[in-house]
């Protein structure tokens, strides 16, 4: 394996395992399938790609709302990350991510009046992406301001400020003097790897023991406020264990989390079957769960990919599990252990297996998982800092590798549109979301940079 440090450096854009997205026929059946059975589970209100759509998944299945304004409320919450960050991140990494298959099903299942038009819609997304992405991508190789190699460029910026996200994490949560130490301990240990296994990706060693210093604080915490509660249950003379698990028999949410384990369990056998395919797909290599880890896998760097989607998992299993319990929908990715799983499962038979095993553990669970919750708050708000700080980190990751790829097609003039469009999408207050508006912008400039090329107004930037 080679050095990842090397690899990834601004002077060697070329992705080792190339952009194209010409996919053999299992692969191609594959995707198609799979698009076709996450749609009839969308169809079914049974699982959501998108975290945002799931609360209000609960009125759908319950008949307080309509099938349509479900749809219209999906496609306004994703169409911006499909297009401004789900296909450019295919584009230029030549790996597929869950943007891109999983969020346009959503809306198709959704939208789908018929149970049985729903696979078929889902279907027909799966051939878009399976042949029409690759013949975009060959299009856009040819032009004279080959936009897709350029955007090669966020692959730096991604993979090492996405190394950051524990350390903010931490300082959000337990302040500046931890956040410090974090940030120190991530600082010595990427240092330490390219010096010591360069053959190892920098970030991996940092961002392990960063997350589990996330974690260590917060069972400590958790830990220090259950002897608290303890000794002042004491101190009073009631029963620890009963103040601390009581709870009202006619708990309204009790109730309707228990409703919606028992609607999840009862359709264990699809959600099994979705389990199998999403960790065949990501088993193909041609799958990336992540921004970071889209540019891993097109390295070649598997274990590394598997690593960071392992940490993401942290961020994601709280909020996918009481947004399950709360509304009746899980996860089209479920706890997204199956992705890295699904990378190093040395066979697709073991993949398949294994990722319908992954989820039969997690659906039977949900309910357990909600109470283990609910006595760890620490924990769960551990969660969400994982969350808003991988979004933090990748946001600047992704504008700054946006630019650096509007200075390689375009130099100043690129930079120029690239950042004019990303500030004017501010101004007129987002109307596409933060996290998509940069690469959009430099799909945007590309074309517009070539034509003026056409105009004979520029001269494309040599090298």
């Amino acid at each position: 394996m080679s050095d990842l440090a090397s690899a990834v450096s601004a002077s060697g854009t070329q992705l080792a395992a190339g952009t194209g997205l010409d996919l053999s026929w299992p692969q191609q059946v594959t995707v198609i399938v799979l698009c076709a059975v996450t749609a009839f589970i969308s169809h079914k209100a049974l699982a959501v790609f998108n975290d945002g759509v799931r609360p209000f998944m609960l009125d759908f299945i319950q008949g307080r709302t309509t099938r349509s304004a479900t749809t219209a409320v999906s496609f306004g919450l994703s169409a911006g990350f499909i297009f401004g960050l789900g296909a450019p991140m295919a584009l230029s990494s030549g790996v597929l991510n869950p943007w891109l298959v999983f969020l346009p099903t959503d809306i198709l299942g959704l939208l789908s009046p018929k149970k049985w038009l729903a696979p078929l819609l889902g279907a027909a997304w799966g051939a878009v992406v399976v042949y029409g992405l690759n013949g975009a991508n060959e299009v856009a190789h040819d032009l004279p301001v080959d936009f897709l190699t350029a955007m090669q460029q966020m692959s730096t910026p991604i993979l090492f400020l996405f190394t950051l996200f524990p350390v903010l994490a931490i300082t959000k949560q337990f302040g500046r003097k931890w956040g410090a130490v974090a940030g120190v301990v991530e600082l010595v240990l990427v240092v330490a790897t390219m010096k010591l296994w360069p053959n190892m990706f920098a970030g991996a060693l940092a961002m392990a023991v960063g997350v589990l210093l996330l974690i260590g604080l917060a069972v400590r915490k958790d830990l220090a406020q259950r002897k608290a509660d303890r000794a002042e249950a004491a101190a009073r003379g009631e029963s620890a264990a009963s103040t601390q698990d009581e709870a009202p028999e006619d708990d309204p949410m009790a109730s309707l989390f228990s409703a919606s384990a028992a609607r999840l369990r009862r359709h264990l056998p699809l959600f099994m079957l979705l389990g199998a395919g999403v960790c065949l797909l990501a088993q193909m290599h041609i799958f990336g769960g992540g921004e970071a880890t889209s540019f891993l896998i097109a390295k070649g760097h598997i274990s590394e990919a598997a690593q960071v989607d392992f940490y993401r998992v942290f961020g994601f299993i709280p909020l996918i599990a009481t947004t399950a319990l709360a509304s009746g929908a899980y996860g089209i990715a479920g706890f997204t252990l199956v992705y890295p799983i699904g990378y190093l499962m040395p066979n697709p038979v073991l993949a398949v297996i294994v990722g319908a095993a992954v989820f039969a553990v997690e659906v039977l669970a949900l309910s357990y998982i909600g109470k283990v919750l609910g006595k760890l708050p620490s924990v769960r708000d551990s969660s969400e800092h994982l969350r808003n700080a991988i979004t933090d980190s990748l946001h600047l990751a992704i504008l700054f590798g946006s630019l650096m790829a509007a200075n390689a097609m375009g130099a100043g003039l690129g930079i120029l549109i690239v950042g004019g469009l990303y500030l004017l999408n501010e101004a007129m207050g987002r109307p596409v979301v933060r996290m998509a508006a940069a690469p959009a912008a430099v799909i945007v400039g590309g074309v517009l940079l070539n034509i003026l090329y056409w105009l004979d107004l520029f001269t494309p930037v040599k090298g």
